[in-house]
Parts: structure tokens; C-alpha cells; sequence
């Protein structure tokens, strides 16, 4: 294997620099542990009990004593002898006559052989190791990281978000295939978007020349009812067309860009309410303590959460046969400060949700069991709701109302 292939391999470059620092701490250790023993093997040496006899070139006994050996240290062993004439004298023996190094210098010191000096020299070695190794796995996470964070940003929405692309490794070779499938999915969206554009124009043109067609008929008595029934159609597929393009549009834009889909102002909640409540012939409730009903978003896009709950009232509560069933619309503001929220409600008065569906009837294209195609809807209205809603850091959910009938609870920051 070459040298170049161990500096392209991820998984390499870490491999060895784990073996480099186990290695080094390993020989550390090994060394301090052959010093640790020799000093052992000296010591017991040392606490043996000597005779040590002096003679004259005669053969005569000038000393005989018992003797215990006193470490010299980077010397050798002193023997202090006790000589017939009760004078003193020192036998030395040098470490060289032992078998120990010559270089005294090449031995460990001795507080390093004590067990706090051996723990003292394992955490510094330990320390070193680490300040070695911490650059090279610094170096090789830090990519990592980088190639985290721009996946989290293209997750986010960002589609245009590229990494860059440095090295021949795993992490050089997964950078540049994310660049690739990236710009597939943002080729393939913006392909997606324009198709959906040119359908909606291509759709409504012979909508357009339908309703002409119709108006040209005449009014005649007898053709009433299929007229009626065609206009219905006709609308329903129009506002369709209209939900699809906007769910479209809220699912292309970028969540974490607020002008993604326009600029943001201050929007007066209760005037669109009331306008609303006015389109729909339903009743309008503002608490006493409300005040200014502001909240900051998209005007047109809190107009349609507005009337889509409005109009969802007024065709489930009229489906369940209350043809003259009341719908009402309040609002409130609740909490004080940062925390204040303006609470939006629809009340109607048809069959009501039961409590197993009220997630499910937020989904694209979902229509609760036994509901009637007559009744108008194309699935889409409480979903965009929900999308719009959340767009605006809010929350929105569906409960039993007092009395029968359903309550749509919209939330959002004051």
C-alpha cells in the first residue's frame, strides 16, 4: 500500500494516530516499569545482611564484621567495616561492579519509582499524548462538522447551499456527491415549480372560456340546474387549481427565509377577520379585553387561513343539514409581554371530528369517512392552514365544541 493512500483514507489517518499515541504511552510505561524492577531487585540486594573480612598481604584479619550496604546514589553501595582496633573503615562498591549502567544519567530518578511519581508521569505522558493527537482529530472533525452544517442547511430549505470540496478522502468524496444530488433536487423542484406554473395558466384559460360559454347559453328554465351544476364544478376546480399552486409555493419556499414569500408587515388580525366574517355571513367576537388584534406575517396569506376555517364551517355545518347554522368567528389575546398570543376560534355547528381524526384532517387530500362531494372542498383548506400557521411560529388544532360541532383554535405571537 502506498504512502499516498494512507494519507487519502479517512479511517487510516485515525488508525494511525490511535497506534502512534498507545505506542508512545505503551514504551513510557515499559521503560518505567524495567526501572521500577531493577531498583527492586538493588534494594533486596542491599537488605541482605554482608560479613565483609579486610586482610593484609599477610592473610591476616585486620576486620570482621557484619555489614549493611548504604546506597550511594549515582555512585554505588558503601559497606562500613569495624576494624580489631575499633576503627572505622568504608568498602565501596562502585554500581559498575554490579552490572548497572555505566551512564547514571540514563536511570530514572527516584522519586519517578514512588507511586506518586509514577501516577505524576503517566498524567503528564497521558497529557502529551493527548495535545499531540488533538490537532489530527481537530482537523479531521472539523470537516465533518462543516459537511454537518451544510446539510442542515439545505435540510432547512436552503437548496442553493454547496459544500466545498478539499482532499481525495471519504469526507472529500461524500462533500462532492451531496454537491451532485443537490443540485439534481433543486433542478428537479425548480422544474417542478415552473410545470405547475404553466399548468395553472394552461388550466384556467379553458376554465375561462367555459364560463364564457356558459353565460352565452342563455337563462333558459329548463337548464337551470345543469347550469348551476356546471358552475359549481367550475369553481370547484378553479379554487383547486388556486390551492395547488400555493401549496406548492409554501412547500418550495425556504421556511428560514421570511421574505421567501414576500415582504412581512404588521397585520391588522381583526380587520381581516371582520371582512371575512362579512364574505361569510358569520358572527364576529372580540373580546372585551383584546385591544389591537396585531400580529406581524403575510396579510394575504392570514386571509386565507381566515376564510378557509370560515368556509369549512359553513359547509360542514350546512352538510349536517343546519342550512341556516350559525358560525362564529373569535378572537382574544392571551398572556402579557413577549409571551402574549392571539387566539383565533371558529365555531361551527355540523357533526363534529371525532377525536381519532383531528390530526388526520390536517393531511393533503384528506376527507373524513361519508363526507359528501357535493359539499364542495378539495382537501387542501386545512392543510394550507396548518402550513400557513406554523410559517407563522404558530399552532393550530381542532377540538369538540360546548354544544356539538366542532372549534378550529388558531394561535399565533401577538
Amino acid at each position: 500500500m502506498s504512502l499516498s493512500l494512507f494519507g487519502q483514507r479517512l479511517y487510516l489517518r485515525i488508525w494511525l494516530a490511535v497506534v502512534a499515541a498507545v505506542t508512545v504511552l505503551t514504551l513510557v510505561v515499559g521503560w518505567l516499569w524495567q526501572q521500577a524492577l531493577e531498583r527492586d531487585r538493588e534494594e533486596r540486594e542491599a537488605r541482605v545482611m554482608r560479613t565483609i573480612i579486610v586482610e593484609n598481604s599477610a592473610g591476616d584479619v585486620l576486620g570482621n564484621a557484619p555489614a549493611r550496604a548504604e546506597r550511594i546514589p549515582g555512585e554505588g553501595w558503601r559497606f562500613e567495616v569495624i576494624m580489631k582496633d575499633s576503627s572505622k573503615l568504608y568498602v565501596m562498591l562502585p554500581f559498575s561492579n554490579r552490572g548497572a549502567p555505566t551512564n547514571p544519567g540514563s536511570r530514572a530518578p527516584a522519586w519517578l519509582l514512588t507511586p506518586a511519581g509514577f501516577a505524576w508521569l503517566l498524567g503528564l505522558v497521558a497529557l502529551a499524548v493527548a495535545l499531540g493527537a488533538y490537532p489530527i482529530v481537530r482537523r479531521l472533525t472539523k470537516r465533518l462538522e462543516t459537511l454537518q452544517k451544510g446539510v442542515e442547511r439545505w435540510g432547512a430549505g436552503d437548496l442553493s447551499t454547496r459544500l466545498s470540496v478539499h482532499g481525495q478522502d471519504e469526507v472529500a468524496f461524500l462533500a462532492e456527491r451531496f454537491n451532485v444530488a443537490a443540485e439534481r433536487v433543486q433542478t428537479l423542484l425548480q422544474s417542478h415549480k415552473r410545470l405547475l406554473a404553466n399548468a395553472s395558466h394552461e388550466l384556467r384559460s379553458p376554465l375561462a372560456r367555459i364560463r364564457m360559454g356558459l353565460a352565452l347559453v342563455g337563462n333558459d328554465p329548463a337548464h337551470q340546474a345543469q347550469r348551476a351544476e356546471i358552475a359549481r364544478n367550475i369553481d370547484e376546480l378553479d379554487q383547486l387549481i388556486d390551492e395547488i399552486l400555493l401549496a406548492s409555493r409554501l412547500d418550495l419556499s425556504d421556511p428560514s427565509d421570511p421574505a421567501a414569500l414576500g415582504p412581512e408587515e404588521e397585520v391588522d388580525l381583526l380587520g381581516l377577520a371582520a371582512e371575512e366574517c362579512a364574505r361569510a355571513e358569520a358572527e364576529l367576537e372580540v373580546a372585551p379585553q383584546a385591544g389591537a388584534v396585531v400580529v406581524h406575517g403575510h396579510a394575504r396569506l392570514l386571509r386565507r387561513v381566515l376564510r378557509n376555517l370560515l368556509e369549512n364551517a359553513r359547509r360542514y355545518g350546512r352538510g349536517a343539514g343546519n342550512a341556516d347554522a350559525e358560525v362564529r368567528l373569535s378572537l382574544s389575546v392571551q398572556g402579557s409581554g413577549q409571551a402574549r398570543q392571539v387566539v383565533v376560534s371558529v365555531d361551527d355547528h355540523g357533526p363534529g371530528v371525532p377525536a381519532e381524526l383531528r390530526e388526520r384532517i390536517f393531511e393533503p387530500f384528506y376527507r373524513l369517512p361519508g363526507a359528501s362531494e357535493r359539499e364542495g372542498g378539495v382537501g387542501l383548506g386545512l392543510s394550507l392552514v396548518r402550513t400557513i400557521v406554523e410559517r407563522h411560529q404558530g399552532a393550530v388544532r381542532c377540538e369538540d365544541r360546548p354544544g356539538g360541532g366542532a372549534r378550529f383554535v388558531v394561535t399565533l405571537p401577538a
